[in-house]
This record gives C-alpha cells, sequence and structure tokens, in this order.
C-alpha cells in the first residue's frame, strides 16, 4: 500500500467502524433518510452463518478511516463472477491519499485471484472528482444504462402483498 494507511479484513468487532463509516457515506451522497442499517443487521450481514458481503477497512494511526464494502453478483453473458462495490468512503479529511484507489487495486487483486470477469460499482452523476479519479482508474462508465430500484411500498405492491 502507501505508508500512511493500511487495508485489512474486518471482523466482527469493526461493525460499531463500519456503521459510522456507512453513515458517513450516507450523508456525502445527501440519502442520510435511506440509512437505517442496524450494527446488528451488518454484523449478521457480514459475519453472520450465511454472509452476504465483505468488507475492508482502512486505518491511519490505528483508527479506522475509510471502508470498503462488495459481494459477488454473476454475469451471465461472461459466465462468471463479478465483484460489486456496494460503497466505498474515506473520511473528507483522508482523501487525496490514494486510500480509495488502493482499496480498488485489493478489490481488483481478489477479482483476479477469484477468477472473476470484472468489478463494478455506480457512482453519483454529480461526484465529478470521483468520476475523474475513476476515469483515471481505467474505469468505463455505461452511460446507456439506467439503475432501476423498486422498493418501500412499492415493492410490497409488486410482490402482491399490498
Amino acid at each position: 500500500m502507501s505508508s500512511g494507511f493500511t487495508w485489512r479484513e474486518t471482523k466482527p468487532a469493526d461493525v460499531p467502524d463500519i456503521h459510522r463509516l456507512l453513515h458517513g457515506l450516507a450523508v456525502y451522497e445527501k440519502i442520510e433518510h435511506e440509512f437505517t442499517v442496524t450494527p446488528e443487521q451488518l454484523r449478521e450481514a457480514l459475519f453472520g452463518s450465511r454472509p452476504l458481503a465483505e468488507a475492508m477497512l482502512a486505518d491511519v494511526d490505528g483508527k479506522p478511516v475509510a471502508v470498503c464494502l462488495w459481494y459477488r453478483t454473476f454475469s451471465s453473458f461472461a459466465g462468471k463472477a463479478e465483484l460489486w462495490i456496494e460503497d466505498i468512503f474515506v473520511e473528507p479529511e483522508h482523501r487525496k491519499k490514494g486510500i480509495a484507489r488502493a482499496a480498488f487495486r485489493l478489490v481488483a487483486q481478489r477479482a483476479l485471484e477469484e477468477g472473476c470477469a470484472s468489478i463494478g460499482w455506480n457512482v453519483l452523476d454529480w461526484n465529478a472528482p470521483a468520476i475523474a479519479a475513476y476515469r483515471a482508474m481505467g474505469a468505463v462508465g455505461r452511460e446507456e444504462w439506467t439503475d432501476q430500484r423498486v422498493s418501500g411500498p412499492a415493492l410490497v405492491a409488486l410482490a402482491g402483498k399490498g
């Protein structure tokens, strides 16, 4: 990595820091109202009997200052898994130090080790600094695709339960 920070795998004792950093991301993305996950839910999702995702933390001087959370998806066209980075967040005072880029490098290394076709993630269209950094890493935007989501009452209605 780079001097000054270290990315590491997480353990159950890290859940409060993971929760704190994810909350920071929700605030940064202006969607704090959507942040409803509890530490208990995170613990189950990351460390339960059937983990749904993995996470790592970046430490500076022994304090977690960044989080990266990902999970596996499947590309039916490639016939291989993809690692999907759901969240990456670096506290503002620690940005522009290579912390996020190092996280992407680690996830990319893992993807290659696991025989994955790619890594992927979303970025908000107003986050110009992140988009520029992603382009510098070789990422290509999928401008022709628009994400869709059904949640809340619409999910209940679609399921025929409401």
